[in-house]
Order: structure tokens, then sequence, then C-alpha cells
């Protein structure tokens, strides 16, 4: 929210560290967000309210200033907000029918995550229900509360043989080459997979031996180009069907954008197919009564992106509809009215999210209105819902959705004592021209001491994807730059969801190519306006954002510098070293080896030739999505064309360089004083 300066002193203050900060490093501040108080920083999520609405738990998480993590809580609180308690060390809580407990996972026995359930009477007790040497993961209550359900890998043993001979006594011979026969052999943030598949497991909620309910050579769980997100799992009212996401048959897994939706009896093992339609289909949620499924998705193509739609299909396979009408974007967090009478959901839409209802008709309804990020998370049997909202200047927080009037209520302030003293940038909304006549949305944060009269550098910041949406949330990295006197300039350009397929899919085939042009035309309104500099114009972004800003500064030299994060530079070499290889193949129509003029046009590397802009490379060691390899043929390119260029190589991060809480920080700090040491002599037309 936004703070008043409490005298003309304060204000006096700021407006001399904001002209301070652009000649040094960044200095500690009490009335600033500098990148200090995130070691005070806090998260949560997951909230699910009791049965009877009169409860609600939820995750929080806290930076661990010792081991350089998030450690998460599960904390508990009254549906109006009142009484917040710490309850458990977990995550991932899901009441049982009756209310009377709470399953959720944590560290256990003998090793890694385990399923506990916990008492919700005076006493309290807690018991480890699984005692598994893999990972369980989407864990779901029966309806009589009996077993929960989960999804488990199933590893398997190489069936390669060969006759090695024996080893010598005492010999320390090689370990034995790692077996890989799937395209999809890595996972970013998970290393090398397992070889194996994921399947479904019931084990009894007093404790027990878990038990295999599907089983085969192929996986439960949706994957879109090997990524696996968790199986999507529900149980039938009666407790004898389980439905869930995935893809049965020969390498289901390495499929491109294809899954299907199934039931399994859960006595048996028998699996039956509900939806054999080809096409991306996954999340499926049952109806109180049994009769029904709902569940997202869209038929099979090739195109790059395609927003969902809600559809609905008998508990028996028969009689699928769409009923999601004419929505045209993409629908999330799905769940059936307590009545079962309509499906309630969350959408982007031009940089929000909302509260929406549909009828089995199609009828949609928006249920919420607002600017703000807002989830629905879980629904009690008396309609209450919680979800998760937060907008520009507040930081996620719990809420409770009245789904008849549409009302959001804040029940949590988990940041309040970081921000309670903070001036923060204000964030202004804007939608401008560019090629095509096309209308792009974009916001803008302003420093706490923003005068207009007045030329602050600009930063802008371009989100991945590239199929995403940048939003009206908060967002501590821009607060941080503005802290420091930047203008931050952020935009949906071509290709970004949350206005529709034919928006998203523009860059289809041909990816950059005018989502750069509605950046620049982006950056263009703001220069118009007066109150930028010109020669002090940055800019960043990592993963779809890398792509983006290490194609810009080929194409022009307006920027005084740039900090090109986790980029795909080269879209060939990207392939086939990506953890997301059917992706990487499906980026240009046809093979580079039948046809490379399309993979080569919009490789950024192929233009590197242009570039004069002092670079900063940043990327993470381990980092399996945009290899670091990419990063590095950039910078060696650029250091034989004797451009400035630093390579920073993150330790102990995956994909982007922020997941650790001193590398967010380092992220931040190593940004900001690579612009600080690069302005423009003069400005340039070149775009």
């Amino acid at each position: 929210m936004w703070h008043r300066y409490a005298d003309a002193a304060t204000l006096l203050g700021v407006l001399l560290l904001n002209a301070a900060a652009l000649s040094a490093q960044e200095t500690a501040s009490d009335t600033l967000l500098t990148v200090n108080h995130y070691l005070d920083w806090e998260r949560v999520g997951d909230p699910q309210i009791s049965p009877d609405g009169s409860q609600i738990v939820y995750a929080r998480s806290r930076v661990n200033q010792i081991e350089d993590r998030w450690d998460s809580e599960l904390w508990l609180m009254n549906a109006d907000g009142s009484k917040p308690r710490f309850l458990v060390k977990g995550s991932s809580p899901r009441w049982s029918s009756d209310g009377t407990r709470i399953a959720y996972l944590a560290e256990g026995e003998p090793k890694g995550t385990q399923i506990f359930v916990r008492w919700m009477d005076a006493e309290g007790a807690t018991s480890q229900i699984t005692r598994l040497t893999e990972t369980p993961s989407n864990h779901r209550w029966s309806p009589d509360g009996r077993v929960l359900a989960f999804v488990m890998l199933v590893p398997e043993k190489e069936t390669w043989s060969i006759s090695m001979p024996p080893a010598p006594e005492g010999a320390t011979w090689t370990e034995p080459p790692r077996m890989i026969d799937r395209i999809h052999y890595r996972l970013d943030r998970v290393g090398f997979s397992k070889p194996g598949n994921t399947h479904l497991f019931v084990v009894p909620a007093d404790g027990g031996t878990a038990r295999q309910i599907t089983r085969g050579a192929w996986s439960v769980g949706a994957r879109f180009s090997g990524m696996f997100f968790g199986s999507e799992i529900d149980w039938a009212p009666d407790g004898k069907t389980i439905v869930f996401d995935g893809v049965q048959g020969e390498g289901g897994v390495d499929r491109y954008a294809e899954s299907y939706i199934y039931g399994v009896d859960v006595a048996t093992g028998a699996v039956r197919q509900l939806v054999s339609t080809k096409g991306w289909w996954h999340v499926p949620r049952v109806s109180p009564d049994g009769r029904r499924v709902v569940f997202s998705g869209y038929q099979f193509t090739t195109q790059t992106y395609r927003a969902e739609d809600l559809y609905v299909v008998g508990i028996d396979g028969q009689g699928m509809a769409k009923i999601s009408g004419e929505l045209d974007r993409d629908p999330s967090n799905v769940t059936w009215a307590p009545d079962g009478r309509a499906v309630y959901f969350t959408a982007g839409d031009r940089g929000s999210a909302n509260v929406y209802r549909t009828d089995l008709t199609g009828r949609v309804q928006p249920v919420t209105s607002g600017v703000h990020m807002l989830s629905l998370a879980s629904v009690a049997q008396n309609g209450t819902a919680v979800g998760v909202r937060s907008s520009f200047q507040e930081p996620p927080d719990v809420v409770r959705v009245d789904l008849a009037r549409g009302g959001v209520t804040r029940l949590t302030q988990v940041n309040g004592d970081v921000l309670g003293t903070k001036h923060l940038g204000q964030v202004e909304e804007i939608w401008y021209t560019s090629t095509g006549n096309t209308r792009v949305q974009g916001w803008i944060v302003k420093p706490p001491a923003f005068d207009r009269a007045r030329e602050d550098p600009l930063v802008l910041d371009i989100h991945g994807g590239p199929h995403g949406m940048y939003h009206v949330g908060f967002d501590y990295g821009y607060q941080n730059y503005a802290a420091n006197g930047y203008v931050v300039l952020y935009t949906n350009p071509r290709g970004s969801t949350g206005y529709g397929t034919a928006f998203g899919n523009a860059i289809n085939n041909g990816y950059p190519s005018v989502d750069h042009e509605d950046l620049m035309a982006g950056v263009d309104s703001l220069v118009a306006r007066g109150y930028v500099d010109a020669d002090r114009l940055y800019v960043t972004g990592c993963s779809g954002g890398g792509v983006l800003s290490s194609w810009a500064i080929g194409h022009t030299d307006r920027f005084a510098a740039a900090a090109v994060r986790c980029p795909v530079t080269d879209w060939i070499s990207f392939a086939g070293t990506t953890d997301v290889v059917q992706w990487g193949y499906h980026r240009f129509e046809g093979y580079f080896w039948d046809n490379p003029i399309k993979w080569l046009e919009h490789s950024p590397l192929m233009h590197v030739g242009k570039v004069q802009t002092p670079t900063l490379l940043m990327t993470g060691e381990l980092d399996l999505r945009t290899p670091m390899s990419q990063t590095e043929e950039y910078y060696a390119a650029l250091k034989v064309l004797g451009v400035p260029a630093v390579m920073l190589r993150f330790n102990g991060e995956y994909h982007g360089t922020g997941s650790k809480p001193s590398n967010f920080m380092r992220t931040q700090l190593y940004i900001m004083d690579w612009f600080r040491q690069h302005a423009k002599s003069k400005t340039t037309s070149r775009r």
C-alpha cells in the first residue's frame, strides 16, 4: 500500500538517497525497500479452508539466513483471520473430509519428504504415515478419510546387461555409464531424472504399507515436453474411482503437448480412458454427485500457444462438452461449487486475475473484479472460499472470497512489519500502439521520490515464457530498482497470455519478431514523456526475457547497457541440450537440418555482430532449461568482437538466478551496479 511521507525532512532524505544511489553501491535504508530487507521477507501460499468453513491452514515460508533457503511452516487461523498461530513445519496441507485431520508433507524417516497426518483436536497428535524411499506428491484424502492417495516414482532397473568381468578385490573401477533411452531425461531443478514412471498409490491414513494402484511403462501425470508438474488426481465421492491426467502407451512422457483424462478402479487397478480425443487435457475434478468430471485443455495443435478451455465429461466417459463459452482465457484453480451446479475458476486477463463462474451450459460470469492477482485455493461446504491476493503495493496474502457477492477480505499481512516504514514506488498502467496498430499494455514503476521534471534512468524488464503474463502483483525487484532511482517499464508484448489466443500466438514460427517491436514501442512511449534519460536506457530479462534482451541489443544500440539473464541465443544448439527437448524442436516449422533459415534468423547469436551494448550475462551453473552453453556462446562472441562483457555463473542455481535468497540479492545488486557503470555519451536513433 502507499505510505505518505511523514514530514518534509523525510522527503528530503528520500530525495538525497535516490540521487546518491545512482553513483554508489546500494545503501541500506529504513525508509526504502533495499535488498537487505529481503532477509526478513515472508511468503504465503496454498491456503486450505476446513470443510465446515471455520478454520484455514496455510503455508508460510521464511528465509533461513543460515542455510540460504526458504523454510516452510504451516499456520492455522480462524476463517475471519483471527487467532493466527504456528501449527507445524511442513507444506501442502489438505483437510480430511470430516475436518478432523490435516495431511501434509515434511521431512521424515528414512529420508526425504514423507506424508504426515496431524489430528486437529486439543491433543494435536502427529503421525508419519509413509516411510518411502521416493518422494510422494499430490496427496489426496479418500472421501471416507480411511486412506490417502498420492503419486510417486516407480524406479526402473537397467535392462542392458553386458558380460563385464568382475573387478579384482579392492579395485576402484569407474562407475558404469548412465544409460538414457528417452528424449526427456533431465529436468530443471531436479537434474538427471531417475529411470522409471510415476504411478498412483494409496496408504492407510493411520499409517501402513503403501499399495500401488496403476502399473506399466507409462506415467500418471500430464507432462508438457517432459516437464512434470505433479499429477492432478481426484477421488469420486463413492471412493471407488480416482481420476487423473497422464498418457498411457509407448513414449507417453515424451509426447509433445499431449495428455488425457483417465479413471482407475481403486480395488482392481483397472484403468479406463475418459477422454480419448487427442489433445492437451489435464486437471480433472469430480463433481460432488460423482456423475461428471471437469477438466481443462484443448485439442492437439502444433501452434506455440492456445488458450485453454473448460470441459465436462461423464464419469463413464460420455458426453464431453465445452463449458467455458467464448472466454478465450486460460482457466486455473478449477473447483466445483458445493452444490455441483457450477464450476469456479480463475483466469488471467490483461495483467489481472479474478474468479469466474460457469454453469454447465457454458454461461461464464465474473465473480470478483479488481486490479489484482487473485487465486482460488479451496472452497468449504458453506461456499466460503480462500485464496491468495496481491496488488501493486501489497505482497501476496491469504484472503477470503465471498463467492455469492464477490467480496475479497484480506486475512494476513505477513510483510506488514517490513513494509510499514517503507516508501514504495507508485505504479501506473499504460497502453500504447505498436506496429500493425497493435495495442499493448504495460506498467511503469516510479521512484518513491519521483519528480517529473527530473530525467531518471529507465530499466526495461522483459518477461519469460515466452507465453507468460506480467501482472499487477507486487514485485520486490521492481520496487528495489525504484528505491534506487530507476523508472521500471514492464509490458506484455505479443506472445503474452491474458489477451487471447490470437495475441498469444502472434509469434508462432517467428520468435522473436513482433514482440521486440512491441517492447521498443513501449520504450518510445516513455521517452516521449520527457522524464526518462535517453542516455541511460537499460534492458534486462530472464529466460524468454533473456532471448528478447539479447535480441534487442542486436537490433538497436539505444540501450546504455544490458543484463541478459538465462537466455537462449542459438535455437539449433538449444533444441538438443535443453531439458524440454520437444519444446525446443517445435519452435519453428520443420527441422533445422531440412531448412535452418528460420532457426538461424531468429537466433540472437546470428545478430551478435551488430551488438555495441556493454552486456552482463547471468545464468545458473545448474540451468537445464536454458543451459549455460547458451550464455557461453554469446559471451565468447561478444569478447571476440571486443564488446564490453562480463559473465556471472551463479552457484547453486538452476533456471533463473534468484531461487536462493542470497542469489536474489546478488542479482539485484550486480544488475544495478552494471547499469551504474554505463551511460551513453550521446543518444542514438537505431531501433
